[in-house]
């Protein structure tokens, strides 16, 4: 995917911000100056949109790498870098090489270029011809502002572009703004364009164009979670998926289950049906190349697998944290037979493999196997592993799965976690919130949890956690918490079944989205909201099994947990 750069133009920091001149390569052939660049053609905005999702390329990695290196999901073996072993211990991060905010502030200001310059005005039978691109790289800016706020903290908020080193020194000079400024900020900037119809560019290189973009709505409900809107969030996550044109069921098929006839599960072998790297699952991702010379190849794949490249040493590998999750879900089972059908819990023990106890989207998506011993000489490692969740094609950056269980999140901080577990156990569809939410959460939550009931039915949705763990609408174990006695308000209820329903949000997001980047910021996200750093320190310090108090301490304080700006 070899795209012509209309414009290249990067913003640097450092102490007295020396080098930016050459971070802004003023000689480069790439460049083309403000005075040349008029986008007012629609070849300009189609190079244009190319060029930003080139620049994004160079974050797409380490996206996944600082969200799943530094959480409690994955460890690194012998085999890793320096870089992700620092990374892992929260060490010596200044001169890591994915600690290049160089490369944020390239993306957001190809897009201030682009925003500050496109014709908004031109117009073509009546249409704006411009409005997709301009609301799309509206959406890549925000995007890209939240994927920085969130690694560094605090950053410069720039919103124009930058030709020049003065005004970089300008731009870098002003005060630095957390991630709820961030977020408030472009919550704003993005509501007069939810609605807006994304380009349409066909195939390129055999992708489709139409996952290249972010969702708009989706990004909304992202923002607004952060900044703590957990009812604008919940209805921005409502809308989207609700969408009376592109509704957004979840692929009820893609399950991964044992046999329905199944009599002995030491004789048997679960269906892996659970493959996220389909599109059906992912709905928006970062295309990468598959050459160097067109781009930005994806190394995703020598991290995390084993491959010739790499002499099939994998650089991290799933946690003792990880494989104890998942195997501490009980599967559910309903067995059918002639005279009706039984609950079946599927035994922890004496399966065929360990790793098929309990959830099985980690049996889906991970195995490792010898090779045998190999030749004392041989540079080739004899133990490989495979996870199938990685794809070099592309990194994603929204997945349907995902998005649900961040409108569960949303819905329960909202105050509505009986709707919010449901989403968990039986999903949520007009016959379910009936069934499963009382009458009082149905009416406060009103339009936030209806859904087309011509769409969304019991044959079409499903709880999240039956992805992995059978049949979940009748696992007697996997229930809404309730106080062993009554207590003296409803309020007291829901405010005492909050954080419990988030504890089991947040467990179903390792689940489903393990191995994708999300689970430090999941950990960073509770861990801020209630004002306890032990909620990331904790779990990120006993990944191994025996708590590290050394990495305990260190993540106690919440400045840890971003990289230091250069």
């Amino acid at each position: 995917m070899k795209y012509i750069y209309q414009f290249v133009f990067a913003i640097c920091f450092s102490g007295a911000l020396i080098g930016c001149a050459d971070m802004l390569e003023t000689d480069s052939e790439l460049v083309e100056f403000e005075k040349d660049n008029t986008l007012d053609h629609p070849t300009d905005s189609v190079y244009s949109v190319m060029g930003i999702i080139g620049k994004m390329q160079l974050i797409a990695d380490r996206l996944v790498v600082l969200g799943e290196v530094r959480g409690d999901l994955v460890t690194t073996t012998d085999a890793a870098s320096a870089d992700l072993k620092r990374l892992a211990a929260f060490d010596q991060l200044a001169d890591n090489k994915y600690n290049q905010v160089s490369d944020y502030y390239a993306v957001i200001n190809n897009c201030n270029y682009f925003i500050a310059h496109v014709d908004t005005a031109m117009q073509r039978r009546g249409r704006n011809i411009f409005l997709p691109e301009f609301a799309a790289v509206k959406a890549y800016r925000a995007w890209t502002y939240l994927q920085l706020a969130l690694a560094y903290g605090q950053v410069p908020l720039v919103v124009e572009p930058v030709m020049t080193e003065q005004a970089a020194r300008e731009e870098m000079s002003k005060e630095r703004v957390g991630i709820q400024a961030i977020c408030n900020y472009f919550i704003d900037d993005l509501k007069p364009y939810a609605m807006t119809e994304m380009p349409r560019y066909g195939n390129i290189m055999n992708e489709d164009s139409r996952f290249f973009f972010v969702p708009i709505r989706a990004l909304l409900g992202d923002l607004c979670l952060w900044a703590g809107r957990y009812q604008e969030a919940a209805a921005w996550y409502h809308d989207y998926l609700n969408d009376k044109n592109n509704p957004m069921t979840m692929n009820v098929s893609a399950r991964s289950t044992w046999p329905t006839d199944v009599t002995e599960f030491n004789m048997s072998t679960p269906r892996t049906g659970y493959d996220v790297t389909n599109t059906r699952e992912t709905i928006s991702y970062i295309p990468m190349e598959n050459r160097v010379f067109d781009g930005v190849v994806s190394d995703l794949g020598n991290v995390f697998n084993s491959t010739r490249d790499n002499n099939y040493f994998f650089q991290v590998t799933p946690s003792a944290s990880m494989l104890n999750l998942s195997a501490a879900q009980t599967y559910c089972l309903e067995f059918k037979n002639d005279a009706g059908s039984d609950t079946i819990y599927v035994p922890k023990e004496g399966l065929m493999r360990d790793i098929m106890a309990g959830d099985l989207r980690l049996y889906s998506n991970f195995s490792q196997s010898s090779r045998g011993a190999q030749d004392e000489y041989s540079e080739l490692s004899s133990l490989r592993q495979d996870i199938r969740k990685i794809t070099t094609r592309w990194v994603p950056m929204y997945r349907l799965n995902m998005i649900y269980l961040r409108y569960a999140e949303a819905l329960n901080r909202a105050g509505f976690p009986q709707s919010a577990f449901t989403i968990l156990k039986n999903g949520l569809c007009a016959e379910n919130a009936i069934a499963y939410v009382d009458s009082v959460e149905r009416v406060t939550a009103g339009d936030l949890i209806s859904f087309d009931s011509n769409i969304f039915t019991r044959e079409t949705v499903i709880g999240i956690h039956s992805m992995g763990s059978g049949d979940s609408q009748i696992n007697g174990t996997y229930v809404l918490p309730m106080p062993a006695n009554a207590l003296a308000s409803r309020q007291d209820t829901i405010s005492y079944q909050i954080p419990l329903v988030e504890d089991m949000i947040i467990d179903e997001m390792a689940l489903e989205g393990a191995f994708e980047g999300y689970r430090f910021y999941d950990l960073m996200r509770v861990a801020l909201r209630r004002g306890d750093p032990a909620y990331l320190a904790n779990p990120i310090a006993r990944r191994n099994g025996a708590p590290d108090e050394g990495l305990r301490g260190l993540l106690m304080e919440q400045r840890n947990w971003f990289l230091p700006l250069p």
